[in-house]
């Protein structure tokens, strides 16, 4: 692995780490059979029913009540506390649907996919084979241009050269996208829901497709009939509005910390699999809040290295693969979540530099840079 390949400067808190004796990089991809057996005969990678039973009972319970307190409401502008309760329990079920898709929860892979396709698309109302197929793409390339959807050509411009693709309003809030990243967050819960139907909609081939529209359908009609039927139709439109806005901010931000301002990984650079998935990952520091607040993305790293390890375990895991990384010489990045923040606004400022206009002069943008 060559370091020039991945700039490692802007990473925010970056643990030192130096080589130990008889230790080099060459080590890495050998070392890691032995911290993967280190975790097993730990049993972190044992599942933990009891607490993901809990955690489902529990949010199902505030499911009931902001229900019931919808219902006991009526017309009401205090229904929009109930839309923003709302948002967070949809995030708090969109990340059981995201530990189930990585086989945390149940033994068998189907019945997680199961399980994990009811909660997404009839409690959640997104596709699950469309967040599967995204999310596994992901996983197998983070930051790895060309191959992470994360960092596709989009609104956002995650890499300069899509930076300096964006034209029109797009690259007037690419120059700015930092500092408009949350606010667009806002629309996110509307873009996961579309980017999902979308797909099931389209002519690719995908499984589970009309069990999955059935049960959005369902839940869409459901939903929007109490919406519509028991407020006024502005009340109702905010209410949606809200819940929505909530959803995408949550969400977004739950996400965002994990990898965004890493390094980029070339397309064509040859990495092993364990500083693939750490040298691109970032933990938030935190303690059993942090983990109920985030749903475990709080300890990125662990989850990269092991996506099908229980989110309760994961702390435990946090250890021994620091040790791991002190042993080695690969930095292990961890923050504050505020910190973080701070850390991708000023990213996505960077990259959004690329698109400022062509005609600008160069010597007045230096000056006002100093």
């Amino acid at each position: 692995m060559s370091s020039t390949l991945l700039p490692l400067s802007g990473l925010g808190s970056v643990r030192a780490t130096s080589p130990r004796t008889g230790r080099n990089v060459g080590d890495i991809a050998r070392t890691y059979t032995q911290i993967s057996r280190a975790v097993k005969e730990a049993g972190l990678l044992d599942r933990t029913r009891g607490f993901y039973a809990a955690l489902a009972v529990g949010l199902t319970v505030a499911l009931v009540a902001l229900g019931a307190a919808f219902v006991l409401l009526g017309d009401s502008w205090f229904q929009l506390l109930v839309a923003a309760g709302l948002g967070i329990v949809f995030t708090q079920f969109a990340f059981l649907a995201h530990e189930a898709s990585h086989r945390q929860i149940l033994s068998s892979g189907p019945s997680n996919d199961r399980l994990g396709r009811f909660l997404a698309t009839f409690v959640v109302g997104i596709s699950y084979a469309w967040w599967m197929t995204k999310h596994s793409r992901h996983h197998a390339n983070p930051n790895r241009r060309g191959k992470d959807p994360d960092i596709a050509w989009d609104t956002i411009s995650f890499v300069e050269e899509d930076a300096k693709r964006q034209r029109g309003l797009l690259a007037f809030i690419t120059r700015r996208q930092g500092f408009l990243f949350f606010p667009l967050l806002t629309l996110e819960g509307i873009n996961l829901h579309f980017q999902g139907l979308r797909l099931l909609l389209g002519k690719e081939k995908v499984d589970g497709r009309f069990l999955e529209l059935g049960f959005i359908a369902l839940r869409m009609a459901l939903y929007l009939t109490a919406v519509f039927w028991l407020l006024p139709f502005g009340m109702a439109v905010a209410f949606l509005g809200v819940q929505l806005a909530v959803f995408g901010v949550y969400m977004g931000a739950s996400f965002a910390p994990n990898h965004k301002g890493m390094p980029i990984i070339p397309k064509d650079a040859k990495l092993d699999f364990f500083s693939k998935q750490v040298l691109t990952s970032r933990n938030i520091r935190g303690g059993w809040w942090m983990s109920a607040l985030m749903g475990g993305l709080n300890h990125q790293v662990e989850h990269h290295l092991f996506p099908n390890m229980p989110r309760p375990h994961l702390r435990r895991a946090r250890k021994l693969v620091l040790e791991h990384c002190t042993a080695v010489g690969v930095p292990y990045t961890e923050t504050s979540l505020v910190r973080s923040y701070a850390i991708v606004v000023r990213y996505l400022n960077r990259v959004g530099l690329a698109a400022r206009d062509p005609f600008d002069c160069p010597l007045v943008n230096r000056f006002r840079r100093v």
